[in-house]
């Protein structure tokens, strides 16, 4: 099939390879003219696990192409994909959907013969209505349909997630897309994946209720683990205990700073607004979201109880910026707030990522970057670790002490255990676990 995908960033670029991967010939259309250059020399504007290789792969057979003229590449498309961005919206929290409605009014006149036109984008329900009326109003005269096929894909496994997904959402109000949908995820029926397909407005709905469920989950284990600090439990023992449970499962149920990424935070603040204008407040999501940006502070306050209370003149290294390992995103993502919070009490911060520095330089002021995990730890008086990148997991912890001028561990993904890290000189304060902040077990409890 000839597929065009109307915007080039992370959702649009990893759905556009992937299709091709499948063997369907794509067409990446983008307004920035510098990426679509540099994607076209091989350059990856995001970080993504094995998604140069692919791209490499794909052009070199001829399947995929980049372009920034739209009205080339939708005549000769039998679906085209509405992939660009949704953020909130300033001043309000809806999602902002001006990109998505300037390129409805876009293919309206570039449209030809048949076309199922495919929002892709995160959008709020009512949107793939609006989206149609935009293309028949523009052009009275195209035979297009329009579908609602969210994206579920995890930042950092979004290759595998496209090619292996849980389910394939697609919301149809036009019995014509069911052949042609079915036909693009055809590759897939191998994996025997779930293609469902149900309603445009209950597809928009799906997105929005997942990605809300999976909020609320972090952060119901988050207030769980503050309750296991201060009863004398263990988060991650309590965690497996009601994850094996097939009800609840074992996934997102990992205690610690917060939610952040592109996502969850724009996606549940928009579910409340949705919910809001029709008239059915959703008070779980509207806790979720207020606890959450709670969470993030807090943890910068954990880290100065840590250090005695002040960190005025001090220096705390900060291992992992990005919202979430194997990626380069740092959108919403906790160590903002975090390092802001220590900034604000008087500390000198050095940051180590392997992939957010670059972002990072462009939202945090203020703060000093190191060239790698052990650099992070010279001379300073407190390490926090924030994102639990690959390489964090097994560091020399006798060198970093030896590195550090008070050997202070604040473990915010629970990444060691308060034995290994104690055996190695350190004062280690984890999330939800009964440990003190001299890393030793409180009375009566056992270490972990």
């Amino acid at each position: 099939m000839k597929i065009a995908i109307v915007g080039s960033g992370y959702v649009g670029l990893v759905t556009g390879v992937c299709l091709s991967d499948f063997g369907h010939e794509v067409v990446c259309v983008d307004t920035d003219q510098s990426k679509i250059e540099a994607l076209e020399r091989g350059e990856i504007p995001i970080y993504e696990p094995g998604l140069a290789e692919l791209v490499k792969t794909n052009v070199a057979s001829g399947r995929l192409s980049f372009t920034t003229d739209l009205a080339q590449a939708v005549p000769v498309a039998d679906v085209v994909f509405i992939a660009v961005g949704t953020p909130s919206r300033r001043g309000d929290g809806h999602a902002d959907l001006r990109y998505v409605y300037a390129v409805a009014r876009e293919l309206a006149d570039a449209v030809s013969g048949f076309t199922v036109v495919v929002t892709k984008s995160t959008v709020p329900v009512g949107t793939g209505d609006e989206v149609a009326h935009i293309i028949a109003t523009a052009n009275p005269d195209a035979d297009v349909t329009v579908v609602s096929n969210p994206e579920f894909l995890r930042e950092g496994a979004a290759i595998e997630d496209f090619k292996r997904p849980d389910r394939i959402v697609v919301g149809i109000e036009d019995e014509r897309a069911r052949a042609v949908m079915s036909e693009v995820y055809r590759p897939l029926y191998l994996n025997k994946s779930p293609l469902m397909f149900t309603t445009r407005r209950t597809a928009e709905l799906i997105k929005y209720a997942a990605n809300a469920f999976l909020a609320m989950k972090i952060t119901f284990i988050n207030e769980i683990a503050d309750l296991c600090e201060a009863a004398g439990g263990d988060v991650q023992e309590v965690a497996r205990g009601i994850g094996l449970d097939n009800r609840i499962g074992s996934k997102f149920l990992h205690a610690g700073p917060g939610y952040g990424g592109s996502c969850f935070p724009k996606d549940t603040v928009a579910l409340v607004k949705i919910a809001q204008d029709f008239g059915s407040p959703m008070r779980l999501v509207e806790t979720t979201v207020s606890i959450n940006e709670q969470r993030k502070r807090a943890m910068s306050r954990k880290v100065i109880a840590a250090c005695g209370g002040d960190v005025r003149g001090k220096t705390i290294g900060v291992l992992g910026l990005t919202f979430k390992p194997n990626t380069d995103d740092m959108r919403e993502a906790p160590s903002i707030d975090i390092i802001q919070g220590l900034l604000d009490k008087g500390a000198r911060v050095v940051a180590y990522d392997p992939q957010g520095m670059v972002g990072a330089r462009e939202i945090i002021e203020n703060i000093e970057f190191a060239s790698n995990s052990y650099a992070v730890a010279d001379k300073a008086d407190a390490l926090v670790l924030v994102t639990e990148w690959d390489e964090f997991r097994s560091l020399d912890l006798g060198r970093v002490a030896a590195a550090m001028k008070s050997p202070v561990l604040v473990d915010l993904r629970n990444v060691y255990s308060a034995q290994e890290a104690t055996k190695h000189g350190f004062e280690y304060v984890s999330i939800g676990r009964p440990v003190g902040v001299d890393g030793k077990p409180r009375p009566g409890e056992a270490a972990v």
